[in-house]
């Protein structure tokens, strides 16, 4: 019969899935250490008796992900080397019944929004006051800064609204004072957050009301970049590119998923816009802003995806050199729109035509990157690895952008820090260079 561990109740909070799920993670960890308890977040000996895993249920990758680490955790609490096991997020929101029917050794399974109920098991109370006090798990000179919770986008594909509700936009007062509090403990970069950037403030102003925010954002002493990611592209408030263009503060950077430009597939992905439309945006964008770095992402092996709706994709992206690109192929998720569709396109023919998005991005990505090369851009640095110091550009998201690195044999920057870099090589995802005065 197992017995309980002998250790000290330490809890090890484990994140899967997106910068969203690390905010709620980290949410949760403020609220366990404002209540003086001891607790981790991945901790490399592992060894926290008590295991939080924050779960993602997004597409079909995810989820294995995240029932793979639900089971690996499981088994060690069956093996007597932690005691307790309880998961919250995204996939135990979306299919607990399922989960508690196939994984009975976890103690307790928990929703997107059930930190409250999370916390009194764990033996700690919900603290209503602490806005903005969370345990970050970045590097200490940028954090994410979460604005809104759930969607209320209609995408045929996307489990997001069943998992995380409809949308929810936070105060621009509390979005503040957690800005402030994080610029207090050395934050220089926020990375806005949320489902749908662009639909905050429709729900508490009765308007878009990002620009309104950014423009109390920049006002925070300490903070020099605020950079945005998950903007959606149908009504998108051209006011936040007129705040871009005249704040410093906010990065030339837009992160606005597309997911393809066929008109027929855009239709069927309930997306609201039209091939045409989706253009004539990113053509005014560049007109308005041309320095401003666009990153996107696409869906290629949609139900019903044909070779030339493929090829109409791949020439759309060849002719609008994005700066920075993902690709995804589709997951047929179940209660979404398009589980209605049949999911048509082979596995093998999706990963291949990935591969040939990433291709043609690498390309187009070398070549931008060679334009590069003699000029200096300000950069921060994150971290150093081995021999090297790694940076960013404000073009640059973390994990997911190209990286500027500086050979730490040769020159010396400080981490956390912002350094005039001058671009000496360039290849399809890097740049190389030195530091100037």
């Amino acid at each position: 019969m197992r017995t309980k561990t002998n250790k000290q109740n330490k809890i090890n909070v484990v994140t899967l899935g997106c910068s969203k799920n690390l905010y709620d993670s980290e949410v949760l960890m403020g609220q366990l250490k404002a209540n003086n308890k001891n607790v981790v977040h991945e901790d490399e000996n592992d060894d926290g008796n008590i295991v939080v895993i924050n779960t993602c249920g997004f597409i079909g990758k995810a989820k294995e992900e995240s029932v793979n680490t639900i089971l690996h955790y499981a088994q060690k609490k069956e093996d007597g080397l932690i005691d307790k096991v309880f998961v919250t997020g995204c996939l135990s929101e979306r299919y607990k019944p399922d989960l508690e029917k196939e994984i009975t050794n976890v103690d307790q399974y928990f929703g997107t929004s059930d930190l409250p109920n999370l916390l009194k098991v764990l033996e700690a109370d919900y603290k209503h006051e602490l806005i903005g006090e969370r345990l970050t798990t970045t590097p200490k000179h940028y954090a994410y800064l979460k604005i809104a919770e759930g969607c209320d986008r209609p995408c045929s594909f996307c489990a997001i609204p069943l998992m995380r509700g409809g949308h929810k936009s936070t105060p621009i007062e509390n979005l503040v004072t957690e800005a402030e509090k994080l610029a207090q403990k050395g934050i220089k970069e926020l990375i806005l957050i949320a489902q749908d950037l662009t639909y905050y403030g429709l729900d508490i102003y009765k308007k878009r009301a990002l620009a309104d925010l950014l423009k109390e954002l920049v006002k925070v002493e300490g903070i020099e970049w605020i950079r945005l990611h998950y903007a959606f592209p149908t009504g998108f408030p051209m006011d936040v590119l007129e705040v871009m263009k005249n704040e410093p503060k906010i990065c030339k950077y837009l992160d606005i998923p597309l997911q393809h430009i066929n008109t027929e597939l855009l239709k069927s992905m309930r997306r609201g816009t039209t091939s045409d439309k989706t253009k004539k945006l990113i053509a005014d964008f560049r007109k308005y802003l041309p320095e401003m770095a666009i990153r996107t992402t696409m869906i290629v092996g949609y139900p019903n995806e044909t070779e030339a709706q493929f090829e109409e994709l791949k020439q759309f992206i060849i002719d609008s050199r994005f700066d920075r690109l993902g690709c995804f192929t589709y997951s047929h998720e179940e209660d979404t729109h398009a589980y209605n569709l049949e999911d048509n396109v082979l596995e093998a023919v999706k990963e291949k035509r990935v591969a040939e998005i990433m291709e043609i991005q690498a390309q187009i990505s070398f070549e931008l990157n060679q334009e590069k090369i003699g000029k200096v851009f300000k950069c921060i640095f994150d971290r150093k690895e081995g021999n090297d110091f790694i940076g960013r550009t404000e073009f640059d998201s973390p994990d997911v952008d190209n990286e500027v690195i500086v050979d730490a044999t040769k020159y010396y920057v400080p981490i956390g820090k912002f350094v005039n870099i001058k671009i000496t090589e360039a290849t399809d995802f890097d740049l190389y260079g030195k530091p100037v005065e």
